[in-house]
C-alpha cells in the first residue's frame, strides 16, 4: 500500500509542477508583452524631451550617487545637458521634435546602470559576508 500512496502523491505533485510551469509561462508572456508596451509609451515620452531612461534615476539614492561619482565626465556632462534641455522644453511647452526632428536618440542606452548593478552586487556580497556579525 505504501507504493500506491507514494505513486498517488507523486502524480499529484507532478500535476502541480506542470500547472505551475504552465502558469509561469503564461505570466511571463503577458508580462513581456506589457513590458514592451510600457517601454514604447515611455520611449515616446522620453523622446519628446530628449531624455534617456537613466536620466530618470534618482540621484539621491546611494548606488546612483556612487555610480555617478565614478562615471566619466562626458557621461555627466551629457546627463546634465539633457536634463537642462528637458526643463527648458517643458517650460516652453515644446517638444524636441519641433527643433530637431531627425535627431537620433538612444533612449535606453545604459551608461551608468552596469555600475549601479555592480555596486548593488558588491553591497549584497558585503552584507552576506558580514551577516555573522549581526547575531
Amino acid at each position: 500500500f505504501f507504493f500506491i500512496d507514494f505513486f498517488i502523491d507523486s502524480t499529484a505533485s507532478i500535476q502541480t509542477i506542470i500547472a505551475t510551469m504552465a502558469l509561469r509561462m503564461v505570466t511571463d508572456k503577458v508580462m513581456g508583452f506589457a513590458a514592451k508596451q510600457y517601454q514604447n509609451v515611455l520611449g515616446n515620452q522620453l523622446s519628446q524631451y530628449g531624455l534617456r531612461y537613466e536620466d530618470l534615476l534618482i540621484e539621491e539614492e546611494r548606488e546612483v550617487k556612487e555610480a555617478l561619482s565614478l562615471a566619466d565626465s562626458d557621461v555627466l556632462i551629457g546627463r546634465t545637458r539633457r536634463l537642462k534641455r528637458a526643463i527648458d522644453l517643458n517650460y516652453k511647452r515644446k517638444s524636441l521634435q519641433d527643433y530637431a526632428p531627425n535627431m537620433d536618440l538612444e533612449l535606453f542606452k545604459k551608461e551608468i546602470y552596469p555600475d549601479i548593478e555592480k555596486i548593488r552586487a558588491r553591497d549584497q556580497e558585503y552584507a552576506q559576508l558580514n551577516a555573522h556579525n549581526k547575531q
